[in-house]
């Protein structure tokens, strides 16, 4: 499968590179090589590969640096990292920025690689369902190659480790498109796995975004966080230019989940915004919840959890004031996390109106 493929490889130890290019060479494959990110940047302008590897610890633009770069103008390049870390921060990294697999050096079994790199090429032509690198950690219908479940006993035997990647992929604090912000407040203890955050702006000025709270899951919560991530982006890409359903949702992530053979029920809250009629949906998925108004408060009453038929659970529809609203999750332990959507002109007019209140709708 890996005759004919054109890879790139960006690596700063020429012993370790030349070993890499043999045996990629005796593997069939036309092979390229940069010594740092700069180069690794003008061989992407000269020609895309099918895929690309390259190390973290580089000179004169380092690997994280580079594979930003690579996922803002070279989106559509699969990366697999090869690093001389195992440190969950920088596997956290490296996830935020799209990567596909990560090894770890030294490579005590090189067909590890061809397994990573195989994995990688049969998602991209198949537009396999489960194609990135936390789903790859779960899938039990293949074989998962030793670097592979070295990950996954990574999170369930250290949980340190876990709750450390966990927290390296929360998103920014702030975030805006167009006059619309999203903020959100955590509080969390080191004790306990935390509440995991992930939202994507959309084009058409859709905010769509979760919560997930790791503990709920026990051991094998941190494991399926990264699972459910990965299925809520393959759905954002797949389904959301076209839909606007929340079951829809709940049912394609459950459905990966229950096929992943690994993942536990957790609990959970899905949500989308529209910039442009101001509405949200919500869909709990065992986390009760708040949503604060300037009109009142509105209870989200639990439900299923995510993996035991949450894809029934009621769906709350609100139409926002023009100040936005504040969603609490409640009873969660050791934790407390609010995320916030509010109009920033809304926000200059209440400074000099303050009285000046919008009429809200639940239903």
């Amino acid at each position: 499968m890996l005759e004919g493929k054109e890879v790139l490889i960006v690596e700063d130890d020429p012993v370790f590179r030349r070993m890499i290019s043999g045996f990629l060479h005796a593997q069939g494959c036309e092979v390229r090589e940069a010594e740092d990110g700069l180069q690794g940047l003008r061989a992407l302008r000269d020609s895309i590969p099918d895929v690309l590897l390259c190390d973290l610890a580089m000179p004169v633009l380092t690997g994280m640096e580079f594979v930003e770069e690579v996922s803002l103008h070279y989106p559509m390049v699969p990366v697999i990292v090869i690093s001389g870390t195992g440190e969950m921060a920088d596997v956290a990294a490296a996830l935020r920025h799209g990567v596909k697999d990560f090894l770890v050096k030294p490579l005590d079994n090189i067909m590890v690689l061809k397994s990573a790199m195989m994995s990688v090429l049969k998602a991209q032509e198949n537009s396999a369902e489960y194609s990135e690198f936390s789903s790859q950690l779960l899938q039990h219908d293949v074989a998962v190659d030793e670097e592979l479940q070295w990950h996954l006993e990574e999170l369930e035997s250290n949980p340190e480790a876990a709750r450390e990647l966990l927290v390296g992929l929360m998103p920014d604090t702030q975030s805006r498109q167009g006059d619309w912000q999203l903020s959100y407040c955590v509080l969390q203890s080191a004790d306990v796995q935390p509440v995991l955050l992930d939202y994507t702006w959309l084009m058409d000025g859709r905010l769509a975004f979760y919560l997930l709270d790791a503990e709920s899951g026990g051991r094998h919560g941190a494991a399926t966080v990264l699972l459910i991530r990965a299925l809520f982006n393959d759905y954002l890409r797949k389904h959301m230019a076209t839909e606007n359903d929340l079951n829809s949702m709940l049912n394609a992530i459950e459905n990966g989940m229950k096929q992943s053979g690994y993942a536990v029920a957790i609990k959970g809250l899905f949500g989308i915004f529209d910039a442009c009629d101001r509405s949200l949906s919500l869909i709990s998925a065992g986390s009760e919840a708040v949503l604060k108004t300037s009109e009142g408060e509105f209870s989200v009453s639990a439900g299923s959890f995510l993996g035991e038929g949450a894809r029934k659970n009621r769906v709350y529809a609100q139409l926002l004031p023009p100040s936005g609203a504040r969603l609490s999750l409640s009873k969660i332990g050791a934790a407390n996390f609010s995320v916030t959507i509010q109009r920033l002109e809304a926000m200059k007019e209440a400074e000099i109106h303050p009285a000046v209140k919008a009429k809200t709708t639940f239903q």
